[in-house]
């Protein structure tokens, strides 16, 4: 006799060996595949496929799987926010429903815990009022330095939606920069091959972004870039690349004193201004205004 579960709506549409994993046991793909193969799960009593995407209230049947031994997971420390941490978010929301929030992320958080990165977002979110019955679920990132709109789903069905929107490039992002140097206003796209390494590995990806400069002097540009393909550090790399890095990027530079000398105090002036998509035939709208450091810098320079 076997166990039973019922798949919960949250899993609406995932697929079954991440729903295995999840719920039942975290094992290799090759041995949930050895399960399937051995009759020892079943799915509204037929047997189905590892890429078959579970539906709300599947009835999934796991007979003895005794001898599968779980992947060693080691424990991720969680970070544990102040009380202080906790309330000051309630002045960087922008929009608040039973399926989302839009975050104004400020500059020097990461989103999610990483090597680097202990204090985050994601773990200061879950202790909020906003997420009193429900669980935080990454849509997309910025970058630690970067701030600016950040989208964060209430469900794991609606993270899957915003995840296809994305993918199909159905959610527009905008952002603004300030730059060093007079960027050309004839540049009005960005094509870059941008180089990443994984281990050890040289990857190639194309990266393509809009450009429009909105102000410039001799020494700095303020410019609006809208990036059509989603690249790690995609804006950063390829306003570095036509000689008009970032100010504030310490990464991504031409002259090193002249870079630390400048934005010295200076938050990286990269911010997610706006962002647009449409859920259900309801279009959304949002604004996110840049922090103080980014203001006054423009008022000095502008």
């Amino acid at each position: 006799m076997g166990k039973t579960y019922t798949v919960e709506k949250d899993y609406q549409n995932t697929r079954f060996d991440k729903w295995f994993k999840a719920k039942i046991i975290n094992l290799p793909q090759s041995l949930i595949e050895k399960i399937i193969r051995l009759n020892k799960v079943k799915i509204n009593r037929k047997r189905v496929k590892s890429s078959y995407r579970v539906k709300c209230g599947d009835i999934v049947e796991v007979y003895d799987i005794s001898k599968f031994k779980e992947n060693y997971r080691p424990k991720i420390s969680k970070y544990k926010p102040s009380k202080k941490e906790v309330n000051i978010y309630d002045d960087f929301i922008i929009e608040n429903n039973e399926n989302f929030i839009i975050i104004n992320k400020p500059a020097g958080i990461a989103v999610q815990s990483g090597t680097k990165s202990f204090k985050n977002i994601i773990d200061i979110l879950k202790d909020t009022k906003y997420f009193v019955n429900h669980k935080p679920y990454i849509v997309h990132r910025l970058d630690k330095e970067t701030s600016g709109i950040l989208i964060v789903a209430k469900s794991r069905e609606y993270a899957q939606l915003f995840t296809s929107l994305f993918r199909i490039r159905k959610i527009h992002k905008t952002y603004v920069a300030l730059t060093y140097g007079k960027v050309s206003k004839l540049k009005t796209i960005l094509k870059d091959d941008l180089v990443l390494y994984e281990n050890n590995r040289k990857i190639i990806q194309k990266a393509i972004s809009y450009l429009k400069v909105l102000k410039s002097s001799d020494s700095y540009s303020y410019v609006e870039l809208n990036p059509i393909t989603g690249r790690k550090h995609q804006l950063r790399k390829q306003l570095y690349n036509i000689g008009n890095p970032i100010v504030g990027d310490n990464k991504y530079f031409i002259n090193r004193k002249l870079n630390k000398k400048k934005s010295k105090n200076n938050n990286l002036m990269l911010h997610a201004y706006k962002i647009k998509f449409m859920i259900n035939n309801v279009q959304y709208n949002f604004k996110a205004k840049y922090n103080k450091d980014f203001e006054d810098f423009f008022k000095r320079e502008f």
